[in-house]
């Protein structure tokens, strides 16, 4: 029999992937381990390996298919002594034919947001599934595809406004494509009177509609994109953050910094091994932090909090279209020259998109430095499961008192922010204290 070839998922939570490129083709023989495929998740692009040996019989989806749900039938394997022909003719079973029934009907209407704030008011139009309404037993009635639910939820569009195309009134996936522009959006449904509340985010068509048409160009939410706003949406909504500021002074950082680059050893063409920046101590002093006071080392769970024994440090690197924060593991045990090659290597392939997922998911805290930018001072969204975030701002030169009097140090300004479910404002202020000490001190770090 035809072996079927599925959309893999890369990673836990990976629902639906970009089909980038098919590296074999049509009659291409391929033996178990071989690379067929590149396949781009929200945040990284992946290797797809044959699991089987066989023909490639037929490719059902052809490479540039963007959301392609995990376990779609993306190609057809012949095995071994198999007619590769008969194969290739055999009919596979399409994402987007749902048997209707009156049972998945409650299904679609829970996909649909219910009308509070939520990502649903993304600046531009997103990607958003349609979906018919049908009269049944005095309620209204959904029909829509599993992939267009999907689609919908992704992009946080109510599924009751938008046109359906499919047969019988089906919403399909070509439908939220239009919605993508506008296009077969409805006005959305009028809200019961209610007492105060908070109040409700712009819809897609109420915003197209402040902007004169051809004015403006719609720019469709990528993965990551998306995958962005729904996450710190949801942070922001969640968790209840608290932040506290300090000013560092890191002169005796900068110095032992210079000192340190000057006598790190040469490779064969004299050039330097590693090159520390400041950011690498800040990840070291943050790491060790964590292990000094241990209650912040957690993660909020509603069965009980996360104690981690290690501090994995994510760090902020940006990359077209969005962010992503690769984890430095056991940051405490690690050199700062170890910390530094690591995070030289995780920003280059952060950028190309080719890091795996167990890279960046997890950890138990994460650094945000904007201070290459200029920025002295900012607040940064936690990133759940952690507990905190500490944004850097930039190093600048600054009138300080010391002794009664003005002096000139070298300041930097550093914000933490909290999660008070599992972090109260004392044990946050014990943290940063602690980074504090540790960064106006680098020998304390090396001990």
């Amino acid at each position: 029999m035809p072996i079927n070839i599925l959309m893999p998922a890369l990673s836990p939570t990976m629902e639906k992937g970009n089909l980038a490129k098919w590296l074999k083709k049509e009659g291409d023989k391929v033996k178990s381990g071989d690379v067929i495929a590149e396949i781009e998740t929200d945040k990284a692009t992946m290797e797809v390996e044959a699991v089987d040996e066989g023909t490639i019989a037929k490719i059902l989806v052809p490479e540039g298919t963007q959301d392609v749900p995990v376990n779609d039938i993306i190609a057809v394997l012949a095995g071994d002594g198999e007619d590769v022909k008969a194969a290739g003719a055999a009919p596979a079973p399409k994402a987007e034919a749902p048997k209707e029934t009156p049972k998945e009907a409650p299904k679609a209407a829970a996909a649909a947001p219910a009308p509070t704030p939520a990502p649903a008011a993304a600046p531009a139009p997103a990607p958003q599934a349609a979906a018919a309404p049908a009269k049944g037993n005095g309620h209204d009635r959904i029909f829509s595809s599993p992939l267009a639910r999907r689609l919908a939820k992704d992009a946080g569009i109510d599924l009751s406004r938008i046109s359906a195309s499919g047969p019988h009134g089906r919403i399909i996936a070509r439908d939220v494509e239009d919605a993508k522009s506008g296009k077969g959006l409805k006005a959305p449904a009028a809200a019961p009177a209610a007492g105060p509340s908070i109040a409700p985010s712009m819809s897609d068509k109420q915003i197209l509609a402040l902007f004169e048409e051809g004015s403006y160009e719609i720019v469709p939410h990528d993965g990551m994109r998306r995958t962005i706003a729904q996450r710190l949406t949801a942070s922001v909504q969640t968790v209840p953050h608290f932040y506290l500021t300090m000013d560092c002074d890191i002169g005796k950082l900068l110095v032992a910094r210079e000192e340190i680059n000057a006598a790190a050893p040469k490779d064969k063409e004299k050039k330097p091994l590693y090159k520390l920046s400041v950011n690498d101590f800040v990840i070291k002093a943050m790491a060790i932090a964590l292990q000094r006071i241990p209650n912040c080392n957690v993660s909020w769970t509603e069965g009980g909090m996360l104690k981690h024994k290690h501090s994995d440090i994510g760090v902020a690197v940006a990359m077209p279209g969005g962010l992503i924060t690769p984890i430095i593991r056991k940051a405490e045990a690690k050199t700062l020259s170890t910390i530094s090659s690591e995070m030289k290597d995780f920003a280059a392939r952060a950028r190309a998109r080719k890091l795996k997922p167990e890279e960046y998911q997890g950890g138990t805290t994460a650094v945000s430095n904007l201070g290459m930018y200029g920025i002295n001072h900012f607040t940064a969204v936690i990133n759940p499961p952690h507990a905190t975030i500490l944004a850097v701002g930039t190093s600048e030169e600054r009138p300080v008192v010391r002794n009664g009097k003005i002096e000139i140090a070298q300041m930097m300004s550093v914000t933490l922010s909290c999660d008070h479910r599992a972090i109260d404002g004392a044990l946050g202020a014990e943290l940063i204290g602690a980074f504090k000490q540790l960064i106006e001190n680098p020998v304390m770090m090396m001990v």
